[in-house]
């Protein structure tokens, strides 16, 4: 099928260009033509700035029953995780469908176009296979279709809860025993047009040492995108060097885990060593700034891993918001917090990091830009909302970065279909009853 849809301003990666035709057919951008003051005939209006669209690198979609519940009160990352594990209890493929769509289509409302879900909720209760191993994952990969977006599904192997430790009571749902039986469930899992498959080591202290090689190999083997938690709580940081005398980076660096296709989430706690390994195997790093700041975690070293060859993503992981926009503007606000210096990234390279590097460390290194060939992908941000009106649209990339939010993306486009349209979606006709009933499915 072929469309064109006209964008009344345009990123182009470096700058904004008003009056841009995006042609595009089987899914693909076909030509980009600047300079067009006005529609072509036939032509869909996208009003506002359109960018690529936005790549949220690290999900846990099952986290989105728990926003409004665990902000009561204090507590920590632990007795947080506490709350999670009580959601994750009552799952089931067919409630996870029904709570992933909604979650789902409240990102394409964001301007989400792909999902990078971190998924470790194999089994039932008491750890026994479903008879099909795979149905919760593929509950989500069916989930994402029916919600209009692109997912990468990270199948993680979580194999204890400590160095050393089996697992608990909770977290025998998502254990396949050893990584060879992980690595056996996994390779079942079959990629679909919206749909690629990945691998993640939840952590270093859910994986034995041993069989990190598994996973890595696992994930050489088919070049699949490999994430990992890493150094998110200083607690990891302190158990990992008294079982093994070395940080969580380099146990990972010894063990084959780092690499360009690899992507470290959160990264948070780390020496300079640290850094240097990470940015010197081009790992990517996915920042969750919500999240990390919603959890009290800290603030990871962003611009030294940067600096370091690092490439940065970004992801909403718990979903305490679904804000892309907030993501990218929280990364260089919380940075000028610590530093108490300004201008560490410019819009630009925030945007890039929201959509081109996202995407890549999703495996979707055709997607991101732009441009003819790449996936027709595309989100519009209002230029004439009360956050947004006022500064000029050459100023539009600064603007959608420093004063938009998710509230304020009109369209998504999704290989060249249109998803979200005047900031209604087209698939979930009610998406907050959406929510709302998927979520109360699971109170207890």
């Amino acid at each position: 099928m072929q469309v064109t849809y006209w964008a009344e301003h345009a990123w182009l990666g470096t700058h904004v260009e008003p009056g841009v035709a995006i042609e595009a057919a089987d899914g693909r951008i076909t030509a980009v033509r600047t300079a067009v003051p006005a529609p072509p005939p036939g032509a869909t209006t996208l009003r506002g700035l359109t960018l690529p669209g936005l790549a949220n690198a690290h999900s846990h979609a099952f986290h989105r029953a728990l926003r409004g519940r665990t902000q009561v009160g204090s507590g920590t990352f632990w007795t947080w995780r506490d709350v999670m594990y009580g959601v994750a209890d009552r799952l089931t493929p067919d409630s996870y469908f029904a709570l992933a769509r909604a979650t789902y289509a409240e990102m394409a409302l964001a301007g989400i176009t792909c999902v990078g879900e971190f998924h470790y909720l194999h089994h039932g209760p008491g750890g026994t296979p479903y008879a099909d191993p795979n149905a919760m994952g593929e509950a989500l990969i069916a989930a994402a279709a029916e919600a209009g977006i692109r997912i990468t599904l990270l199948d993680t192997a979580y194999l204890s809860s400590g160095f050393g430790e089996p697992p608990n009571h909770h977290q025998t749902r998502f254990s396949d025993g050893t990584a060879d039986a992980w690595a056996e469930r996994a390779a079942a899992l079959k990629p679909a047009g919206h749909a690629r498959i990945g691998a993640a080591v939840h952590s270093v202290r859910a994986v034995p040492a041993d069989q990190l090689t598994t996973v890595a190999d696992w994930a050489k083997e088919r070049e699949a995108p490999l994430h990992v938690h890493l150094s998110e709580q200083t607690a990891e940081n302190d158990a990992c060097l008294a079982a093994h005398g070395r940080t969580p980076t380099r146990l990972l660096a010894d063990h084959g885990v780092l690499g360009p296709r690899t992507s470290a989430v959160h990264a948070t706690h780390l020496t300079d060593e640290d850094i240097a390994l990470l940015g010197g195997a081009a790992s990517t790093i996915c920042m969750c700034p919500t999240t990390e700041r919603d959890l009290a975690d800290g603030i990871g070293p962003a611009v030294a891993l940067q600096r370091a060859g690092s490439p940065l993503s970004l992801g909403s992981d718990s979903h305490a918001v679904i804000d892309l926009l907030e993501e990218a503007r929280a990364m260089e606000l919380d940075e000028r917090l610590r530093s108490r210096t300004r201008g560490h990234w410019t819009a630009a390279a925030l945007l890039r990091a929201a959509t081109e590097d996202g995407h890549a460390s999703l495996g979707w290194a055709d997607a991101g830009r732009i441009e003819p060939g790449a996936l027709a992908d595309l989100t519009t941000v209002a230029l004439d909302s009360v956050r947004t009106a006022g500064p000029a649209p050459r100023h539009g990339a600064e603007t959608a970065v420093f004063a938009a939010t998710g509230a304020d993306i009109r369209h998504t486009v999704v290989g060249g279909r249109h998803v979200v349209r005047d900031g209604v979606h087209q698939l979930v006709p009610d998406v907050p009853r959406a929510l709302a009933d998927s979520i109360a499915a699971l109170s207890g």
